[in-house]
C-alpha cells in the first residue's frame, strides 16, 4: 500500500514539475488583408510572429514596412527582440517590409528560398544580416523546420513547428498547394499535422474546386485550419462549415496561443 502511493505521489509530482515547466506557443498575425483588431491596418500581404520557442520568428514581412512596423508598434511588439526572418516566396506582398525591418533590427537570421533573386538577398548582406538560403528541408531552431523550396511554379518555404498537439504549420501562400504542402510535414516528421495557418491560394476558386481540397485536408487528418490572406471569402466561408469549432477566424492582429505546447 505505502509502495503504492509513492508511485501515485512520484506521478503525480512529475505532472506538476512538466506543468511548471512547459511552455506555450502564439502566433499573432500582424499583416494581413483581413480585418481582425480594428486597430490595426489591414493591407493585402501577409506576417506573422511566432513566439514561444527558443528563439522568437517573424514569418514574411508583408508588402509595406511602414504598415508593419506601424502594428508592430501598437501590439507593443519590438522589432528589436525578434531573431529570425523566414520569408516564403519571391511576391512583393510577403517581402516588401524587409528593408524598413532590418533598418529597425538588422541583428537577425534570414532563411529565404534559394531561388529568391539576388537583389533580395543583396538587401540582407547590406544591411549586415545574416543570410541562410534554402533549398532542403532544415532546422531553424528547436521545433521548428523550414520545408524547404518545394513548388514547380512559385517555390515557397513553409514554417513547420512541433508541438504536444501535433504539427502547427504556417503558410504565406501555399503556391504548391496547401494539400501538399501538410503531406510534405506530416512526411517530414511521420506525425499529424494540427493547425494550418496563412494564405491556401483558394482566392477566385469555385465552391467544388475549393470542397474537393477541404476534403483532401480532412484525408490528411488536419484538426484545426486558420485560413487567411489569400484564401478567400468563399474559401474561409467553406471551411468554417466543414471544421465547426476548428476553424480559426483569423486577420490582422489575431492571436492564436497552444497551451503546452512544448
Amino acid at each position: 500500500m505505502k509502495e503504492t502511493v509513492k508511485i501515485i505521489l512520484f506521478i503525480v509530482f512529475i505532472f506538476f514539475v512538466h506543468l511548471a515547466i512547459a511552455k506555450d506557443l502564439e502566433i499573432t498575425v500582424i499583416y494581413d488583408n483581413n480585418p481582425y483588431n480594428k486597430e490595426l491596418e489591414t493591407r493585402w500581404g501577409f506576417s506573422c510572429l511566432v513566439e514561444g520557442l527558443k528563439k522568437t520568428i517573424l514569418f514574411d514581412v508583408g508588402g509595406d514596412g511602414s504598415v508593419l512596423l506601424g502594428n508592430m508598434r501598437k501590439l507593443k511588439i519590438n522589432p528589436e527582440k525578434i531573431d529570425i526572418v523566414v520569408l516564403s516566396h519571391i511576391h512583393y506582398d510577403h517581402i516588401g517590409g524587409l528593408s524598413d525591418f532590418l533598418r529597425e533590427n538588422p541583428n537577425v537570421t534570414v532563411y529565404m528560398p534559394q531561388s529568391l533573386p539576388q537583389s533580395v538577398k543583396d538587401k540582407v548582406k547590406n544591411a549586415g544580416a545574416k543570410l541562410i538560403e534554402v533549398h532542403h528541408p532544415v532546422k531553424i531552431v528547436e521545433n521548428a523546420y523550414s520545408t524547404g523550396e518545394p513548388g514547380t511554379g512559385v517555390k515557397e518555404e513553409s514554417l513547420v513547428i512541433k508541438t504536444s498537439k501535433g504539427l502547427v504549420v504556417i503558410t504565406g501562400c501555399a503556391h504548391p498547394g496547401i494539400v501538399n504542402i501538410v503531406k510534405k510535414a506530416k512526411e517530414m516528421f511521420k506525425t499529424n499535422v494540427y493547425l494550418i495557418l496563412g494564405g491556401f491560394h483558394l482566392s477566385g476558386m469555385s465552391s467544388w474546386q475549393i470542397e474537393k481540397i477541404i476534403k483532401g485536408i480532412k484525408n490528411e487528418k488536419v484538426e484545426k485550419v486558420a485560413p487567411c490572406h489569400c484564401s478567400g471569402d468563399l474559401a474561409r466561408k467553406l471551411f468554417k462549415k466543414a471544421y465547426g469549432e476548428n476553424f480559426i477566424l483569423t486577420g490582422c492582429g489575431k492571436k492564436i496561443k497552444i497551451k503546452n505546447a512544448f
